[in-house]
């Protein structure tokens, strides 16, 4: 979609995907090695009662289905920016889903703008885990 066909306010559901433990553990031994993703008995004995998951590995879990909605198409030139906030723990085996709103769009110039999108992402239970506000930069129409 073009810059011109976003208005705000409209929301997206993006399609539940669980949280796998054995893709999860590998993540995190690769990109967040802290013991509380890793170390079973260690994080038996935590507020948490057992491993949770990396907060950028749930929320990259849903952005990818949040993606594979496709509503940029060809007219997304990059992203700008993105602000992920960690609000629940979650744990292997949750499935999270969640709804984007368009928030804000703006333009830039003549050739492209940013679209504002706020994501919140919710476990099988309904509670919210995850938010996010992305900034994305959409060609417009000439």
């Amino acid at each position: 979609m073009y810059l011109d066909n976003f208005v705000i306010g409209t929301e997206y559901e993006i399609p539940g995907a669980e949280i796998e433990r054995n893709e999860m553990l590998d993540f995190a031994r690769r990109y967040d090695p802290f013991a509380i993703h890793l170390d079973e008995e260690y994080a038996k004995n935590t507020r948490f009662g057992g491993l949770i998951s990396p907060g950028l590995y749930s929320f990259l879990v849903v952005w990818k289905q949040f993606v594979d909605l496709e509503l940029f198409g060809d007219e997304l030139v990059a992203g700008k920016s993105t602000k992920v906030e960690f609000v629940k723990p979650v744990y292997p085996g949750d499935v999270l889903s969640g709804t984007a709103r368009i928030i804000n769009v703006t333009r830039r110039n003549r050739f492209n703008g940013i679209v504002e999108i706020s994501i919140t992402i919710r476990n099988q239970k309904g509670e919210t885990v995850l938010t996010d506000v992305t900034e994305g930069v959409v060609r417009c129409r000439i």
